[in-house]
């Protein structure tokens, strides 16, 4: 007979294989995969009594942090930087529409007073990082609108999570200063980027000088460091998911030793969080008391979706130059997801009154904005003429293997069409001595490198070099 810890443990492994095998399903429907973990947990609640809202919030910050840390790391910053702006005015004045809106709304609906409605507003206000990419992930959308929802859903879960938090004081005590919360924002927000700049600086400074025997101990060091971030951020009193998102853009986007290896583990680490907190999420819902609210959660979705989002999206990007298609675009890719229903356990575990009743309506307006949005996003794109048109891949370095206590590295390289090594012998490339072609694919064939191969596009280049000589190397063959 197995013993408890045996069966939670099957229980466990049960859930990741099949959270994981999931995501093929939803990926061919264009379906966040977030619908169908919380659907696996709606169906253990089934089973398994759980009501902890403060365990499964303490998992869901973590999963946060996890997936921005992942999603900033992943972020080119040359290929945002040009819409910056645009998504910061997203993260606010988007944020800040959509929440007045929605919450105007649910005042009238749920018949509640207006600050319980702005509650809510704030809650769903924001679009989620983890549905955003991986929906995005499976369209091939415009660069630029692209690069404007990725750097939008990342940036914009702070200004979420104060107004969140603002309004639960408001509540609470109702004569709040309002010129003291736009002064709290503004030393969060402030303080949370030169957090993260700060931590970021020296995460790349730790990860670079020290040597570790094994490759795999750079990615939980630098998880180590997205931790101590939000911690660091949080108690003094800043943002810390924009402190996480802002570190990891500096991570991702400096020379930092085994970056690529980083960035798989956390991929893979993300996945993994992202499951056990959707599952958590949908074992905290009872789906007798969700039945409750279909009808008020439904018309609060589509509010959201046809007129909250709009505005918002439309009034930011008001003196921007993208085209009207572009504006609704972005508008329908406002997917919700982890965010809002973190956010939700905040009134339950503060006592605030329908606290309960907050939490399933934003699960439900989650659910179905997930559905909805997520799997038509890729007709609407093609719908619009929005489409990118397939281009040749950018090159990239690769660390590809640890070699212990040696002071060496072996990176493999994509020639791509535009490198002016094309075309050349490896002899003409006056290659110092320690920096050697190891090997050479090339449509699949392994070619060994001799003076005489000539470099073609498409190659993948086996190149070992010292680790300080690597600006060297990305010089010699152009890729700086």
């Amino acid at each position: 007979m197995p013993s408890f810890v045996d069966s939670m443990i099957l229980l466990c492994g049960a859930l990741l294989l099949t959270g994981v095998l999931t995501t093929k399903f939803s990926s061919r429907f264009g379906m966040p995969a977030l619908v169908l973990f919380i659907a696996i947990g709606m169906i253990l609640s089934r089973f398994i009594y759980y009501d902890n809202a403060e365990l499964t919030q303490l998992v869901g910050i973590f999963a946060l942090i996890v997936i921005l840390f992942q999603g900033g790391m992943q972020t080119d910053f040359k290929e945002i930087k040009p819409v910056m702006g645009t998504a910061i005015s997203l993260a606010t004045i988007g944020v800040l529409l959509t929440t007045v809106v929605v919450g105007i709304c649910a005042a009238f609906i749920l018949d509640i007073s207006l600050q319980e409605g702005l509650l809510i507003g704030a809650i769903v206000g924001s679009t989620d990082a983890a549905a955003v990419f991986s929906v995005l992930g499976a369209t091939n959308l415009k660069k630029r609108i692209r690069m404007t929802l990725e750097a939008e859903s990342g940036s914009n879960d702070p200004m979420a999570v104060f107004l969140t938090v603002s309004l639960i004081e408001w509540i609470e005590h109702p004569k709040l200063n309002l010129m003291g919360l736009i002064f709290s924002f503004v030393m969060e927000m402030g303080l949370g980027l030169v957090i993260g700049v700060l931590i970021g600086m020296l995460a790349v400074y730790v990860i670079n000088r020290i040597n570790f025997d094994s490759s795999g101990l750079y990615p939980v060091t630098a998880l180590g460091f997205a931790v101590l971030t939000y911690a660091a951020a949080a108690w003094l009193g800043a943002s810390g998911l924009l402190a996480v998102y802002v570190m990891a853009l500096l991570l991702g986007n400096t020379e930092l030793t085994y970056r690529k290896t980083i960035q798989a583990f956390n991929q893979g680490f993300a996945w993994m969080m992202q499951i056990v907190m959707f599952v958590l999420l949908g074992l905290l819902v009872f789906p007798n008391e969700l039945s409750e609210v279909v009808w008020q959660g439904l018309l609060l979705s589509l509010i959201l979706i046809f007129i909250a989002r709009p505005i918002g999206v439309f009034s930011s990007l008001l003196f921007t130059k993208f085209a009207v298609r572009e504006k609704i675009l972005i508008s329908w890719a406002g997917l919700r997801g982890a965010v809002p229903i973190v956010l939700a356990t905040y009134p339950v575990l503060a006592g605030i009154r329908h606290g309960e009743l907050f939490f399933n309506v934003v699960f439900f307006v989650v659910l179905t904005s997930a559905v909805i949005q997520g799997t038509t996003i890729s007709p609407l794109t093609q719908k619009l003429s929005l489409v990118e048109k397939d281009k040749a891949k950018a090159p990239t370095l690769l660390e590809l293997m640890a070699l212990g206590k040696a002071d060496s590295e072996i990176n493999h390289i994509l020639v791509d069409g535009d490198m002016p090594i094309i075309g050349k012998e490896i002899q003409q490339l006056n290659l110092p001595d320690d920096i050697l072609f190891t090997a050479i694919i090339r449509e699949k064939r392994i070619i060994t490198p001799r003076g005489s191969t000539v470099i073609e596009a498409g190659d993948t280049l086996y190149v070992m070099n010292p680790k300080q000589k690597r600006k060297e190397m990305k010089t010699i063959l152009g890729l700086s």
